[in-house]
């Protein structure tokens, strides 16, 4: 199970906003743009100016208006015709881009390891490649879990709320990131597996 699979609901009720934007002459790259550059902007200002630790509370407030952004600009491609081959390319780079902005400043968190955090910000690209290749194999575009962007964003989320909120981590947290990493891992191996299982189904039949 993965939070992915709310997103039907969640884009239904945002469905009115992109028929607004829609009228508006909004097209989804540049709600796909804007997103990238906002999460580019805070993740390094978080990192380079090291803000207090009640500016983290942005990520969480952040993380829930991007998940808006990414079903918001695939409404608009799929149900305003607007997809297009940038659009494709826009939407898997600046995602991988915005989650590794993001996700850098929790290496300059106690007791997170800047090594760690490097390794789930590689791991999370390679999960969201492994994704895109699917149809490079005769499958569809993989989003399964345990830990896929939306599962991510919580989980990230989740922690700066609670960094902001000034709460200490305690030293047993050093093992969150180690543990992120080998989900994310366990979600790379899912998507291949699948994807080579549905692959393997659609040349039978």
């Amino acid at each position: 199970m993965s939070i992915y699979e709310l997103k039907p609901r969640f884009q239904a009720l945002l469905r009115p906003l992109v028929v607004r934007l829609h009228a508006m002459g909004v097209t989804a790259n540049q709600v796909t743009v804007a997103a990238c550059a906002i999460s580019v902007a805070l993740g390094l200002w978080l990192f380079f100016a090291t803000p207090s630790p009640a500016a983290f509370a942005l990520i969480p407030l952040w993380m829930f208006l991007r998940m808006a952004f990414n079903a918001i600009d695939g409404m608009l491609a799929r149900e305003h015709n607007q997809q297009s081959a940038l659009g494709a390319f826009l939407n898997e780079l600046t995602d991988v881009l915005s989650d590794a902005a993001l996700y850098l400043p929790f290496a300059l968190v106690a007791p997170f390891s800047p090594f760690w955090v490097g390794v789930v910000i590689v791991l999370a690209g390679l999960s969201e490649f492994t994704g895109a290749l699917g149809p490079t194999v005769g499958a569809s575009r993989r989003y399964d879990g345990p830990l896929g962007k939306s599962d991510r964003a919580f989980v990230f989320g989740a922690l700066g709320l609670y960094i902001a909120l000034g709460g200490p981590l305690p030293v047993w947290s050093a093992w969150l990131m180690p543990i992120v990493a080998v989900l994310v891992a366990w979600t790379i191996v899912n998507r291949i597996r699948r994807a080579l299982a549905e692959a393997g189904a659609a040349t039978r039949t």
